[in-house]
């Protein structure tokens, strides 16, 4: 017996849904290989913008001691293992401890996309959802991270401004009144905004509510765990050590003359000064530390070679294999 007509000579069957299958596949897979290869054009179109940079960081850096700059690069390392230490530490949720150490060293190349930190927070983000951690959650220990790293600088720039008589350079660097006070008429007129916006707008107070609540939380769960409390601010209090003695080996190879206290003191003062300040890379930071150096007694050159090369040591040389790992953690499907 034949089966019934359906009123048009297409056969019988998912047909037209088995013709969309490849077609889906193919976009999905197309989307994919976009993903894996956008780091990569990212860090090559940046290398080629920054080409004068790359050019005088390199020739000065020939010259330099390199055992110095091995020393340099084991500290650049460990500063990854310090962040990591710091996810971990935010985080009541245990994560695989290689995977978080890749997604730290993939998300120091993804800042070069987005300023102030926020390349390495969406790496991390979407790294943290992969693993199964609740949304809230996830961008709770974000904030508790923020915090924590910049809750320890602060303290060990206090500490170091107690120990050392050195502090006073620093006050050719301290901005007059006059730019203090839009400086704070601006801060001010944009918390009164925020204040206002989560008052009166119930949409917005909602989430971010619930978002509080949520990381107050977890913190208060972090601190009950004594494992987590040592990898939060144990791991916070190392990032600045480690990040100013990648600096004092970079200025001993090239012959900046400052003791490591100093040099430590001037990467502190300068990040906090304007570590705030939303420039991709890290570029305003770089212009304060050349100043501070100069402040402590070096020469404007050796100033400059030194920021230089600490830039390239800690950014730009781990900036290849930092995109490369990106795309391979999104061609696994881990991010």
């Amino acid at each position: 017996m034949d089966p019934p007509s359906t009123g048009s000579g297409d056969p019988p069957g998912p047909g037209p849904v088995a013709a969309a299958r490849p077609g889906s596949l193919m976009s999905s897979r197309h989307l994919r290989l976009a993903l894996c290869l956008a780091p990569l054009l990212l860090a090559a179109g940046w290398a080629v913008a920054n080409r004068p940079v790359m050019y005088e960081g390199v020739r000065r850096l020939v010259s330099a001691d390199p055992w110095w700059l091995l020393a340099g690069a084991g500290f650049t390392g460990l500063n990854c293992v310090a962040a990591a230490c710091v996810r971990q530490g935010a985080l009541p949720d245990r994560v695989p401890p290689g995977l978080l150490l890749a997604s730290q060293f993939a998300a120091g190349a993804a800042n070069h996309a987005l300023p102030g930190g926020l390349g390495a927070h969406a790496v991390t983000l979407r790294f943290l959802r992969g693993r199964g951690v609740p949304p809230a959650r996830a961008t709770a220990s974000i904030g508790l991270y923020s915090l924590a790293k910049s809750g320890a600088k602060t303290v060990v720039l206090l500490v170091f401004l107690a120990a050392s008589p050195a502090w006073r350079r620093l006050g050719d660097l301290v901005p007059d009144g006059q730019l203090l006070v839009p400086v704070a008429c601006v801060t001010g007129g944009v918390v009164a905004l925020v204040g206002v916006l989560l008052t009166l707008v119930r949409p917005l107070r909602r989430p971010v509510t619930g978002l509080l609540r949520s990381a107050l939380a977890d913190a208060r769960q972090v601190h009950t765990r004594p494992a987590r409390v040592c990898a939060l601010w144990g791991g916070a209090v190392a990032m600045p050590l480690v990040q100013g003695t990648t600096l004092a080996c970079v200025g001993a190879s090239l012959g900046l003359g400052l003791p490591w206290a100093h040099v430590v003191l001037a990467y502190l003062a300068a990040g906090t000064a304007v570590g705030a300040v939303p420039a991709p890379g890290g570029f305003a930071v770089d212009a304060a530390l050349v100043w501070t150096l100069i402040a402590f007694g070096s020469s404007p050159a050796v100033a400059t070679a030194t920021v230089i090369g600490y830039r390239m040591l800690t950014d730009w040389v781990p900036l290849l294999p930092g995109t490369l790992t990106l795309s391979a953690l999104i061609r696994a499907k881990v991010l």
